[in-house]
């Protein structure tokens, strides 16, 4: 569980990721998107898969700080209506900002993480730190 100071930083962060996002863009989308997320825990790394269909790499963000990896970003609208469209008869896109995070309790290899974005699908793979590795570490004789 994050402390109070540790949770207001991450707060803190995740609004100048979305203050970021929104310079590129004239307006901010009117609602919150919650795409969907999986989590799989591997011998050798964690992943996190994410489906963001219609949302450019542009506008996602991922961040690792205080043990929780967090994918924020926007997804906006496509265009105005068609200028003869006088009424919409099935609405079920949804647009907005999104802020999903993961809390991690494993050691990982930061340095070698990779966030990978195709067919609209974000994928983050967090390696572990020598997962099943052996490290042998050298003992240094003082005189």
């Amino acid at each position: 569980m994050l402390s109070f100071p540790e949770a207001a930083e991450l707060a803190d962060e995740v609004r100048r990721l979305f203050e970021d996002l929104q310079q590129a863009h004239d307006a901010a989308p009117g609602g919150l998107y919650a795409p969907p997320m999986d989590v799989v825990e591997r011998e050798d790394s964690l992943e996190v898969v994410m489906d963001l269909a219609g949302v450019s790499p542009d506008d996602v963000r991922v961040l690792f700080k205080n043990n929780t990896l967090v994918i924020a970003g926007c997804k906006w609208p496509a265009g105005t209506p068609p200028a003869r469209a006088t009424a919409y008869h099935l609405v079920e896109r949804s647009f907005g900002r999104f802020a999903r995070a993961v809390r991690v309790t494993t050691t990982l290899d930061l340095a070698n993480a990779r966030a990978t974005m195709s067919e609209g699908e974000l994928r983050v793979r967090l390696p572990r730190l020598n997962a099943g590795h052996e490290f042998v570490i050298p003992i240094e004789k003082v005189v």
